[in-house]
């Protein structure tokens, strides 16, 4: 059979395991008169996002309340509200709900001249549609996103309206229904706020190129050339999943999918090789996971991470950069002294493709890429940079017969970027009530004068409570929802500490992330498994050891901001890149009992010791480090004399 004719299959398996892992993809394929329905609305939507692109928003609620209208339309008419429900055609009752949950976003759109006539007074009217669209927005995020946003949102709800009867320094006046609804609703601090303004404008552009480039098929493209770079290496296969995740990572939006994408490849040749399953699965697992660390998309959070820091996209871009190189590297040092444990090769190079051949035939795919890193750096605004991408995506692709889309696969691109962007539409707007919230009862000091509280006052402590707590938040959360959650209540903490604001920002994002290979709720992880057919809790266990680097880098860079390039000398930061990398090498040394030769239990002990003093930026544990690093590695090299 050839290549082409497995390609349906491939296609087909992929979906299935999306559906079982990632709830953003377990959506209704129908056909018919339903299916061209949705297809339109789908398109429509895409084309409503790049014409004002192009020729300028509109009012910063009209546009919000636009972009909702269909996102909410499209969750409701895709989404069944059971699991046993059919995937194959529309419910009546959810194509009723569609109907209802557009109906607030247009009261919006109809009326807005008089809601800003009115200056914050609510009418019955507005109670009506305001309370069904924050209702609606949460049954979306049950039925897209999951349970646990929606969740934390109906906790801060609750809040709202308990404070006058709560005790000690979480008390507040409290608000009525009318005016949380108001809030909520009717201004743009709740629902259509920054999170909302985002999607609605950088988010959904940078998506839709995503989905170009999928269709171009640069994602095999990378595969192919990371498997041309470093599948002959010692442990070739999973040398190649850290690199291709790494790759993928810079315009994929989803540690699952990544997982799915490049896993669904390079799991089974880790497996053929020799990994264990677990370690296979957990592989895929840290390296995706890591893509949503990596510009210059970081998940979409790098946008809001712009707007809420307040700083220019390409400074998040740049600060971004090191910690996220570090953090592969760190993948690929435990991936290596795992293939030198167990004795595994690479694979033979007459077996693996050129990356001459590869670069000839498909290099152009990588263009778009490259085109849109330097119009970020240039000054060129993201929606801007991002239009001109998709246009370069499209063309790059009509430069040979191979590669070429048709106008038929340009109309596909538009329907399944809108598609693709409903997780992310709805996480923003129910991260919106939370925000709101937090603005109308002033939740984010009274959270972090607690946590420093808890920590006496101290840095390092306060650091630790910050990271549980951004974990926890992060658990089955999309990227976008989990940034905006984290640095709403967690990020404020460490700014009263002193930390500098991008600091605390990326602090938070890394631990919400990472919460996708920690267990007990480790997706990424559960989703190798699934591809490897591994123990899930095992393999979220091998995936936390490989992704240690994530667990450090954020100390790191909090403790010594100029990692994150801020006020900062080339020579500083080369040094501190040297010292954390000696660090990790000897922390994946001590996790994985291996580096010159098998590390007896006191080795490892000095090795981790030795790795936690080299990650700390200063002078005095730097040596100290370095002294209990260059011990533990004669005592190892004397272990393997002795092997020998």
């Amino acid at each position: 059979m050839t290549e082409h004719n497995h390609q349906p299959q491939d296609r087909l398996n992929i979906d299935r395991f999306m559906a079982k892992y990632d709830r953003e993809s377990d959506f209704r394929r129908m056909s018919g008169w339903a299916g061209i329905a949705v297809a339109v609305i789908a398109v429509a939507f895409s084309l409503f996002q790049l014409y004002t692109a192009i020729f300028g928003v509109l009012d910063a609620q009209i546009q919000r309340a636009v972009h909702l209208s269909f996102g909410l339309a499209l969750v409701y008419l895709l989404y069944p509200a059971r699991k046993s429900w059919p995937r194959h055609r529309l419910h009546w009752f959810d194509g009723l709900l569609a109907l209802l949950a557009v109906a607030g976003p247009l009261y919006i759109i109809i009326y807005y001249q008089e809601i800003i006539m009115r200056a914050g007074i609510v009418t019955p009217a507005d109670m009506l549609l305001g309370g069904l669209g924050i209702l609606m927005v949460m049954e979306a995020a049950r039925r897209v996103v999951g349970w646990p946003i929606v969740i934390v949102a109906t906790l801060f709800l609750g809040y709202a309206f308990a404070g006058p009867y709560l005790p000690g320094a979480f008390a507040h006046q409290g608000t009525n229904l009318s005016g949380l609804v108001g809030h909520l609703f009717f201004t743009t601090e709740g629902v259509f706020g920054i999170p909302l303004g985002v999607s609605s404008t950088f988010i959904f552009l940078f998506i839709l190129f995503g989905a170009y480039l999928e269709k171009t098929g640069l994602g095999k493209f990378f595969i192919d050339l990371a498997n041309a770079v470093a599948g002959w290496a010692r442990g070739g296969p999973a040398k190649v999943a850290v690199l291709s995740s790494g790759l993928m990572g810079t315009v994929s939006g989803s540690s699952v999918g990544n997982v799915a994408g490049t896993g669904s490849l390079t799991i089974p040749m880790m497996k053929k090789l020799g990994y264990r399953p677990e370690f296979a699965g957990a592989v895929e697992a840290a390296a995706s996971t890591g893509g949503q660390l990596m510009p210059p998309i970081m998940g979409a959070a790098a946008f809001l991470m712009a707007e809420m820091v307040g700083t220019p996209y390409v400074n998040i871009v740049k600060a971004a950069a090191i910690p996220a190189l570090l953090y592969f590297t760190g993948i690929w040092i435990g991936v290596h002294l795992e293939a030198k444990k167990a004795g595994l090769q690479g694979i033979p190079r007459d077996q693996l493709p050129r990356i001459g051949s590869i670069l000839l035939e498909r290099g152009h795919l990588a263009l778009p890429l490259l085109a849109i890193v330097y119009l970020l750096v240039s000054g060129r605004s993201p929606m801007n940079a991002a239009l001109w991408a998709i246009a370069l995506a499209i063309g790059a692709s009509l430069l040979r017969r191979s590669t070429r889309i048709s106008w038929r696969d340009v109309l596909k691109g538009l329907e399944e970027g809108a598609r693709s962007a409903l997780g992310v539409v709805i996480a923003c707007a129910t991260a919106g009530i939370i925000i709101g919230v937090v603005t109308k009862t002033g939740l984010g000091l009274k959270l972090g004068s607690a946590l420093i509280d808890l920590a006496g006052g101290r840095l390092l402590p306060t650091l630790f409570f910050t990271m549980i707590t951004s974990i926890i938040l992060g658990m089955g959360v999309p990227t976008t929802a989990n940034y905006v959650i984290t640095s709403t209540i967690a990020a404020p903490t460490l700014i009263q500490l002193g930390v500098p604001v991008l600091a605390a920002h990326m602090f938070v994002f890394y631990f919400g992330i990472i919460a996708d290979v920690t267990p007990p709720v480790a997706l990424a992880a559960f989703a190798g498994s699934g591809i490897a057919r591994s123990n899930p809790m095992k393999t979220g266990v091998e995936a936390s050891k490989l992704a240690v680097a994530a667990f450090l880098i954020p100390y790191i860079f909090v403790l010594s901001p100029s990692l994150l390039l801020i006020n900062t000398t080339l020579p500083k930061v080369l040094l501190m890149i040297t010292t954390s990398l000696l660090g990790m090498t000897a922390i994946a040394a001590a996790l994985s009992g291996y580096l010159a030769a098998p590390a007896r239990p006191l080795e490892r002990l000095v090795f981790f010791g030795g790795g936690l003093l080299m990650i700390d930026p200063n002078l005095l544990t730097d040596l100290v480090g370095l002294g209990l690093l260059v011990l533990a590695y004669l005592l190892n090299l004397r272990q393997r004399a002795r092997q020998a």
